[in-house]
């Protein structure tokens, strides 16, 4: 059977180690001060970039209050600190026995989405729980999701090969996929099929996109072969074409992807505003605070575009800046996961750092119209409370399998 990719340096098993050792280990501190200060950033981009829209919604949920994102976000990210230091603190190896309960509450949850009273439905799509705050379900699966891959994984030398009859060609046909480890992958594609199944009920196709990805990125680290992922790719291009091409949805944005101009007051005006945002901003920025398109010219300012106005406010360099953070942050993970202590820890964290390295790229992606608009949101700096706990919570488990390592 393969190696995994990465395997782990440790040469004691978890059962040797002392109670103490295993769980009041010192945090990655390099990781945590990189956490902790893009969620500082964030929050001062996110005042710059919502108090317009916050100060001209007088009769809407602001009140007129031009602080009323940056100080809700303020509350939120306190709690998400606090929330990550409870899970830094936890011993992550009690998750692998929890795995399957996980993955199944949050499919659960994410079709209760569809139960009246329960559901909140926004921009033509319903995705969300209204207890006990607004919340996406789909965020807890794509937990559910990592924690299943890496818990099966991290057994994978445990699995007894399957065996047929050789004097049948039935059986023959068996022993051969048997090899080329098809009947292994079976397990994962189930599961994943059924969570893409859930997604496209709800019409959620960027968390559709981001399951397959970590998916893919932690049966790569476990060892699975290559040829696979080659397939695997042709089969989701082209269920993704035929996809696209049946409906008029995912037509039509990748319509105002290639030409926005052809509707430059309507679907392309997020495009085209966040360009000019961007290009109003040059190399060294118009100033923190100076943004001219955040004042009701650029939608969801606050939100998915609120990396435009970065760049309109502290220019290439600053936005360099910002997103040279995110790939030390995103290659800390990684090395991380190189040296976590067991192969469960490193498959996690490969999980946990694939999605959130995603994620960057997916929304810098669309603010630039490198893609068209997907609804993913900059991590640590987009407005959304709920999304803000989940990942400082997962930058916790990170930290958790930290104070585990060998390395340190």
């Amino acid at each position: 059977m393969a190696n995994p990719f990465f395997k782990t340096k440790a040469k004691q098993p978890a059962t040797e180690l002392p109670r103490a050792q295993r769980v009041r280990g010192q945090v990655d501190i390099p990781f945590l001060m990189l956490t902790i200060l893009l969620v500082i950033i964030g929050l001062i981009m996110l005042l710059s970039a919502s108090y317009p829209s916050a100060y001209y919604d007088i009769k809407g949920t602001t009140g007129g209050d031009p602080f009323y994102y940056f100080k809700r976000q303020a509350v939120y990210a306190a709690l998400g600190f606090a929330v990550m230091y409870l899970v830094s603190r936890l011993n992550y190896q009690g998750l692998r026995g929890l795995a399957v309960t996980i993955l199944v509450v949050a499919c659960l949850l994410m079709l209760a989405v569809k139960v009246p009273g329960l559901g909140v439905e926004a921009g033509g799509a319903t995705r969300w729980l209204k207890y006990p705050i607004q919340w996406q379900p789909s965020e807890l699966g794509k937990m559910g999701l990592i924690l299943y891959f890496a818990a099966r994984l991290s057994n994978r030398d445990q699995r007894r090969p399957l065996s047929f009859r050789r004097n049948t060609a039935i059986g023959r046909f068996g022993n051969w996929l048997e090899r080329i480890g098809f009947f292994e992958l079976i397990p994962y594609l189930f599961v994943l099929m059924i969570m893409v199944g859930i997604l496209a009920i709800q019409s959620h196709m960027s968390a559709t996109i981001q399951m397959v990805v970590i998916a893919a990125a932690i049966l790569f680290a476990g060892g699975i072969a290559v040829g696979w992922f080659i397939a695997g790719g042709i089969t989701v291009g082209a269920a993704l074409a035929v996809i696209i091409m049946g409906t008029d949805y995912m037509t039509s944005r990748i319509t105002m992807w290639l030409n926005p101009w052809d509707d430059a007051l309507g679907k392309g005006m997020q495009a085209i505003q966040s360009l000019l945002a961007i290009g109003s901003g040059g190399v060294t920025g118009l100033g923190l605070g100076n943004s001219k398109q955040k004042f009701l010219y650029l939608p969801e300012a606050q939100n998915d575009f609120i990396f435009a106005v970065v760049c309109e406010e502290l220019g290439l360099i600053g936005a360099c800046l910002i997103l040279a953070l995110f790939a030390l942050l995103i290659i800390r993970g990684y090395w991380l996961a190189l040296h976590a202590r067991d192969r469960f820890g490193s498959l996690v964290i490969v999980g946990v750092t694939t999605l959130f390295a995603f994620q960057v790229f997916a929304n810098v992606a669309v603010v630039t119209n490198l893609f068209p608009v997907t609804g993913i949101s900059l991590p640590f700096f987009s407005s959304g409370g709920s999304a803000l706990i989940i990942q400082l919570a997962e930058m916790g488990l990170i930290l958790s399998i930290s104070r585990q390592n060998p390395v340190t």
